[in-house]
């Protein structure tokens, strides 16, 4: 074969690769119906404070042998109250025993409407706390707000490949208004 058909050959190859990926992008099962889009907001609830558990993994099984990979892990708090701060009044990370490994405020934090804070696992913090390690988040605001998002961001990479998921925060105890 010489090197003009080769060449051809190439170019054919690519093109239907090509088609085919804009076949199978542009086409949906059938019977499925995509949902309408709307802002998550309307998913939040309306408080005036609450005590969040976050989930996190400063390790993961990689391997049926059992080894370990490293993650770096993030806690991301969003506010999504538009008008409102919110307060961050404690951040606390513990380890897979439940032993508290770090407080990352000394003072409430005020979180302006659809701000964001981020608090970030140093390495060696995360040396030894097991797979299972968490945060507890605990936040209050001067009057009724949407709850903020509060999740944390996992992720390992090496070379070329890597791996990242996050996990959402639960409220584990709500404060009522007065109000109400």
């Amino acid at each position: 074969m010489s090197f003009k058909n080769l060449k051809s050959t190439f170019k054919a190859l690519i093109v239907v690769i090509l088609l085919g990926f804009s076949v199978a992008c542009n086409t949906s099962p059938p019977n499925q119906t995509i949902p309408e889009p709307g802002p998550a907001i309307q998913d939040l609830d309306i408080t005036v404070g609450q005590t969040i558990y976050v989930p996190a993994y400063s390790k993961i099984y990689s391997s049926p042998r059992g080894q370990t990979l490293d993650l770096t892990v993030t806690l991301s708090i969003h506010n999504t109250d538009t008008d409102q701060p919110i307060f961050i009044t404690s951040v606390r990370y513990y380890d897979a025993q439940g032993a508290l490994v770090k407080e990352y405020l000394a003072n409430p934090l005020q979180l302006s409407p659809l701000g964001t804070a981020d608090f970030y696992v140093e390495s060696d913090v995360a040396e030894n706390e097991g797979l299972g390690t968490n945060f507890i988040v605990e936040w209050g605001a001067e009057q009724p707000v949407y709850e903020p998002i509060v999740e944390a961001i996992m992720i390992h990479a090496d070379s070329t490949q890597g791996i990242s998921f996050t996990s959402p925060g639960r409220v584990i105890h709500q404060l009522q208004s007065e109000e109400e």
